[in-house]
This record gives structure tokens, sequence and C-alpha cells, in this order.
């Protein structure tokens, strides 16, 4: 049987990836854990065979825990991605109105993603800061009907709440991308994408003269993202998606070319790109 980890517990949107990520699979364990740390360990360990963990939001940006741990800490590889709809809503228990939403419970980042209705539609309601979207709702499932939670459509399903209040975030461009993990490669589709991470040498147009490697080769650049180095102060690796699989002839030799100008490189994975069904 399939083990996939994600970050939980269930009614988080992480919860929301696996469901969409394992649809149309007959047999598979979901298996939920507290930190992004501790599911990629799971795999690395072959506790599990795959993670679904986040990878970027298109208004918070990049996951820093994703990122530093497949950088440096697991030897895994991208196979797959998804990516959800982020639609927050507020969730309280049956009878309950918003004329008597006295707390507002939630994880801080969908809290940041609601302010103008928190502020316009409750102003007197007090913010509680939860570990979880999930864990708001289940604390609102037990209590009163004074609290509400922040959280998905999945999540009052699941903890048994009412939706009083669809789409309250201040912004509806906002999706969260998904990346699958594991120790596993993916064949050649012919609509793929690269993954790879490297640091420069510390010299002047270090980093321009790998990025135009792809220029060289014509090859499309999606992504590029910054982290620290966690070495020295002012150093930092690169993380790069372009178009395209390890297997084809173009980007096989550009990316030979770049690990040769890196001083660090890591191949992260050629997966096949997600196109909304």
């Amino acid at each position: 049987m399939l083990k996939v980890g994600y970050l939980g517990p269930k009614g988080t949107f992480s919860y929301e990836a696996v469901l969409k990520y394992t649809k149309n699979m007959e047999c598979f364990s979901a298996i939920d854990y507290s930190t992004i740390e501790d599911i990629l360990l799971a795999v690395q360990n072959d506790e599990i065979h795959e993670a679904v963990v986040p990878m970027e939001n298109s208004i918070e940006g990049a996951i820093n825990a994703t990122m530093d741990m497949i950088a440096t800490e697991v030897d895994l590889t991208i196979t797959g991605e998804l990516v959800i709809p982020v639609q927050q809503n507020l969730l309280a228990k049956e009878g309950a109105e918003l004329s008597n939403i006295r707390y507002v419970l939630s994880h801080p980042q969908p809290i940041g993603q609601c302010r103008k209705f928190l502020n316009n539609k409750l102003p007197g309601a007090q913010v509680r800061v939860t570990y979880s979207t999930a864990g708001a709702a289940e604390e609102v499932a037990a209590g009163g009907n004074e609290l509400a939670a922040i959280g998905s459509e999945t999540a009052a399903e699941v903890y048994g709440l009412n939706v009083l209040a669809r789409g309250i975030q201040d912004k509806d461009n906002n999706f969260t991308r998904f990346v699958i993990l594991s120790k596993g490669i993916c064949a050649r589709t012919g609509d793929d994408k690269t993954s790879i991470v490297f640091s420069t040498e510390n010299k002047p147009g270090s980093l321009y003269r790998i990025l135009d490697i792809f220029n060289l080769w014509d090859i499309n650049m999606t992504r590029i993202e910054s982290r620290p180095a966690k070495r020295k102060l002012g150093r930092y690796i690169f993380f790069v998606d372009i178009k395209g699989h390890q297997d084809d002839e173009d980007v096989r030799d550009a990316l030979t070319m770049v690990k040769r100008k890196s001083s660090f490189y890591k191949f992260l994975g050629s997966y096949p790109e997600y196109k909304e069904s």
C-alpha cells in the first residue's frame, strides 16, 4: 500500500492536496505529520513512500521549510506537482451567527490573508493563533457559538461546522503549489519541468553566467528563488525551475554546464508539469 505523508491534521489545505493527488488511487494510506521536516525525514527513512508538501504560495511566496530541507537535509526528488486554490472561509458551529462571534482562530498565514474581512465584519473579535487551520476548526467544534475559525470547506466537513462566510481572503488570486517528493524518478512525458538548486562562486557576474546558459540553449526558466546558504552572511543558494526533462538533449547539456560552473549543485527532479484537468 502506498503511504503518503502530508502536513496535518485532516482539514488543512495540505490534506486537500493529498485528496486531489490520490483521487484516482484505489489503495493508499494518508498519514499526517505536524511539520514539513517530519514528513520529509519519514520519506528519507523509508517510513512512508511519498510526501505531498507545499512549495510556494502566490501571495506569501516560497515555503522556506520545504526549500531548506530538499536543498541540504534529505536526498529526495520531485516526482510531481499540483496547484490548489486557497479559499478562506469563516467556520462556526451550527446555530452560530456572525453577530455572536467574539473569537476568531486560525494559523497566522490565513489570518493575515483575511485582514480586511476581520476589520470590516468582526472589528471587535479577538484573534487567536493556532498551529493549523484544521486545529482551529477542531477547537471551534469543541467550543461554543462565540468561536469561529478561518479555514477550508474541507475543514468544515471534517469537523462538522457551518460556513458563515465564503471567500473572505483579501485577494482572490491565492494558489499554493504542492510538490510530490520521493526516492523515485519520472520518465520523460514531453511536457515536463526540471528543478535544480545551486550556488555560485563569490565573484562578479557568477550568477549571470550560469543563468545565461539556459538562454544559450534556448531553455525557458520559469522560476528562480534564493535562500541563505547558512554558511556565511551574504552567501546564497538558488532554486531554479526550467521547462523540459533531464533526458532532453538540450536540458542535459545545459545542466552539465551549470554543474561545472557551480560551487554547489543538486538535481531536484524532472517531472510532469501540472495542468488543471
